[in-house]
């Protein structure tokens, strides 16, 4: 991409975040998405190539990291149960339960193979609350509602990306399962990752006292998050937990210091500039990218297989809470509903539609990128318009 387009997609951004001052009058992102949908049939944007690369090299790093750092330690601690159960058991029942309504319901429209299903389950598998988490920090009374929606989407990326690399090579390759050797890899990523992160994060969270100038602290972060991510992707971990690990570590090291202040004062300037800049060029590019998957026959099964995964999620998250509070939470399953209607896909999504489309071979794998990208596109213009009305609805009863 050309400077000259990245420039003209920012100033596009720029407008749209500016309109919605208070940030509450309407989700930015589904806007962008709907307005990169509209740029597609432009002859200045159609040629744009966004690759999977792209999405996973430069903007996930810095959004996994601001959301990572973001996040508080007190509210992670409070809420570790609940996130953790969610991105790694809860999110591979997920995937199971979503890929048979797929295999069954897709089976009414075209030839699906299970092992297809199971590869579109996984790709819908990672939420994304860059949508929803604002809003409903605003319209929900129960704040613990967002922060489990934000910490389960930082953790289930990474784990998502396990199962999709082990489903999509029984899909493309028609390789067996065996259960042991994926779960070993899938411990050895994820660990891996983790470790190595909470390592990076608490080495820098050090080396950023040796000087107290905020533009070289910027500089650190900068190192931090995308070298975190580079260096777990080099040794075969996952870079997107290496990311969240160090953010994490980085802010608890910050709480636990006098000049907490000082220190989060320059890297939230500056990242509160380079998040909503990455945001607008992303889904600005997933909506122009988009337009060369839909496909007009997909739409009715995309709208069923939408909502069968949210019901399917809802009652996951809804069994996930039952199982940690047992009989002492009296609204479990009004605080399981909006959670599952907060899953919204997005970035990662997209990036895993992506890589299974330069991993397929011919033919092979089209279809299911086209319908998958449709339930990727209708997921984040329906629920994240119904984020609000619904929160206010069961706020009410």
């Amino acid at each position: 991409m050309s400077a000259a387009l990245v420039t003209t997609l920012l100033c596009i951004g720029y407008l749209v975040f500016t309109i919605d001052k208070k940030q509450e009058n309407f989700p930015v992102p589904v806007v962008l998405v709907l307005i990169g949908i509209g740029l597609s049939f432009i002859p200045y944007f159609a040629d744009v190539k966004v690759t999977e690369t792209l999405i996973y090299d430069v903007f996930l790093p810095g959004l996994l990291f601001v959301s990572a750092y973001q996040f508080s330690a007190k509210a992670l601690r409070k809420n570790a149960g609940i996130i953790g159960l969610l991105s790694t058991v809860g999110l591979g029942l997920t995937v199971v339960l979503v890929g048979l309504a797929i295999y069954w319901i897709g089976g009414w429209f075209f030839s699906i193979s299970l092992a297809g299903a199971f590869v579109a389950a996984a790709i819908l598998a990672p939420t994304d609350p860059a949508s929803v988490v604002s809003i409903l920090k605003k319209s929900s009374p129960d704040k613990n509602i967002a922060d489990i929606v934000d910490g389960e989407s930082m953790i289930n990326d990474g784990t998502s990306i396990v199962l999709f690399s082990v489903l999509s090579a029984m899909y493309l390759q028609s390789e067996s399962l065996d259960v042991f050797a994926a779960l070993g890899e899938f411990l050895y990523v994820s660990a891996g990752g983790v470790i190595l992160g909470i390592t990076v994060g608490w080495l820098l969270s050090k080396a950023v006292h040796i000087t107290h100038h905020k533009d070289y602290q910027v500089m650190l972060s900068i190192v931090l998050a995308y070298g975190a991510f580079q260096l777990a992707e080099s040794f075969g971990f996952s870079g997107v937990l290496a990311t969240v690990s160090a953010g994490i570590m980085l802010s608890w090291e910050f709480s636990h210091i006098n000049k907490e202040d000082h220190y989060r004062e320059a890297l939230s300037g500056f990242w509160s500039v380079v998040e909503p800049s990455l945001l607008a060029l992303l889904f600005l590019l997933i909506g122009i990218e988009a337009t060369k998957y839909l496909s007009w026959d997909n739409w009715i099964l995309a709208i069923l297989i939408l909502f069968a995964s949210i019901a399917i999620r809802f009652v996951v998250v809804g069994s996930s809470f039952k199982l940690l509070a047992g009989k002492q939470h009296s609204a479990i399953w009004k605080k399981a509903l909006l959670i599952s209607w907060s899953g919204i896909r997005g970035s990662m999504s997209v990036f895993l539609l992506l890589q299974l489309g330069a991993m397929g071979n011919g033919e092979i794998a089209s279809e299911l990128i086209s319908l998958s990208f449709s339930v990727v596109i209708l997921s984040l213009i329906i629920q994240s318009l119904g984020i609000h009305p619904l929160s206010k609805m069961l706020d009410s009863k």
